[in-house]
């Protein structure tokens, strides 16, 4: 394992499928990090609204979001929601239609924001979203953009819906993707954007060891 400072905070951001959660949680392995996926925190906020069938009822769902836990387990593998294990059902394509909206009510990311602080001053971390360079740690000491083109992260989100049974087709993964690209480059609060400091990655025709492997030697670099 390579020994990094002993308190570090990295923020990776990056469009839907561009490859930074897997690379994210694989570059917490390889440096004893926490792993924070924040994507999955505004998924399961989106299936507790599913749930509650408040999609529509922004402010009950606000309150709900203020009272609710969302905790980590298994170096991020497993996402639990009130004492419920909703790995699963927070990468269904019902949630994936409404994430984008959900996510970008300003108070609901308010909430989201400072919880995800709170966790990044108990230790080192690397944690992964869209406004994690720009907004949650603008200070981060390492700071990273991953993206790819929408072909090839269809091509990944697909495969990834395939293994889970989920009919559909590239074509229409590929056009959710694009609808979700719009969304979160145009909203009006934490829009996606690359920092101005962050390294930017194309992980097109990429491996993902590939991408690990560069990140964790820019890590290693720095850090010397």
């Amino acid at each position: 394992m390579t020994k990094i400072a002993p308190r570090v905070t990295i923020a990776m951001d990056g469009p839907a499928g561009s490859g930074k959660s897997t690379v994210a949680r694989l570059v917490a392995e390889k440096l004893g990090l926490l792993y924070l996926d924040s994507g999955a925190m505004y998924r399961a906020v989106t299936l507790l609204a599913i749930q509650n069938s408040v999609e529509e009822d922004i402010s009950t769902l606000i309150e709900l979001v203020k009272e609710c836990n969302i905790d980590f387990r298994d170096n991020g593998q497993r996402i639990i929601l009130n004492t419920e294990d909703v790995s699963v059902q927070i990468r269904s394509p019902e949630v994936n239609k409404l994430v984008a909206d959900i996510a970008k009510v300003p108070e609901i990311r308010h909430e989201i924001v400072r919880h995800q602080q709170r966790i990044g001053e108990n230790g080192s971390i690397i944690a992964e979203g869209r406004d994690l360079t720009t907004i949650v740690f603008p200070n981060a000491d390492y700071k990273f953009y991953l993206d790819a083109s929408v072909k090839e992260r269809a091509k990944r989100r697909f495969a990834d819906l395939q293994a889970q049974n989920v009919d559909t087709t590239i074509d229409a993964v590929e056009a959710e993707i694009s609808a979700r690209d719009e969304k979160d480059i145009s909203r009006k609060h934490s829009p996606l954007r690359a920092a101005d400091d962050a390294i930017r990655v194309d992980t097109t025709g990429k491996t993902i060891d590939e991408v690990v492997d560069f990140i964790v030697k820019q890590i290693k670099t720095k850090n010397k």
